[in-house]
């Protein structure tokens, strides 16, 4: 029994032992060859798996980006209004969330509208930019205040693409409370 067993251990060996030599020329046996030698299209060039032949494809209608979500609402006064109206922040409020809108808006927002929202930020001192509304002033809402990063209005530009969906809700809510704070 034990030379049977040396027996097939020195077998085994010898057999994995002989399949590191051999001739080198010759491929081994490939079971899915396609891929391993995948057929590549230049990017503009034609491509006869697709129904238009071309390479490069639009998205697919309705897809959306990883990581964006869509809004609804126009970049119009009705746009904006509907907004004001109807647009509530999904995320909750607590410390984490302002902690952030705070850092978002000592960013982007303090250079003209101030640290407090009065309107009187560096470039309003310094007459760069005028008329920046004081938070106090303004009958807004989360909507409104959402619409107006998203979008822009009047001088201010468009933050969209600086901050994510969710830093323009954590911004909002941030401005709320300095709103809130000018109020008093």
């Amino acid at each position: 029994m034990k030379n049977i067993l040396k027996i097939t251990i020195a077998l085994a060996f010898v057999t994995v032992l002989s399949s590191c030599w051999g001739d080198k020329s010759k491929p081994n046996y490939q079971y899915m060859p396609d891929m391993y030698k995948s057929v590549g299209y230049e990017t503009y060039s034609e491509n006869p798996n697709f129904n238009n032949g071309m390479t490069t494809q639009a998205p697919a209608e309705g897809s959306i980006a990883r990581g964006k979500v869509p809004y609804d609402y126009k970049d119009t006064n009705e746009g904006y209004e509907a907004a004001k109206l109807d647009l509530k922040s999904p995320l909750e409020v607590n410390e984490a969330n302002l902690e952030n809108g705070k850092k978002m808006y000592n960013i982007y927002c303090t250079s003209c509208h101030g640290k407090t929202g009065a309107g009187d930020g560096t470039l309003v001192q310094r007459d760069k930019f005028l008329g920046v509304p004081n938070y106090k002033d303004r009958d807004i809402t989360d909507g409104s205040i959402y619409h107006v990063i998203m979008y822009g209005r009047n001088m201010m530009g468009s933050h969209a693409s600086q901050l994510t969906a969710k830093e323009r809700w954590q911004t909002t809510m941030y401005v709320q409370q300095l709103r809130t704070e000018l109020l008093k």
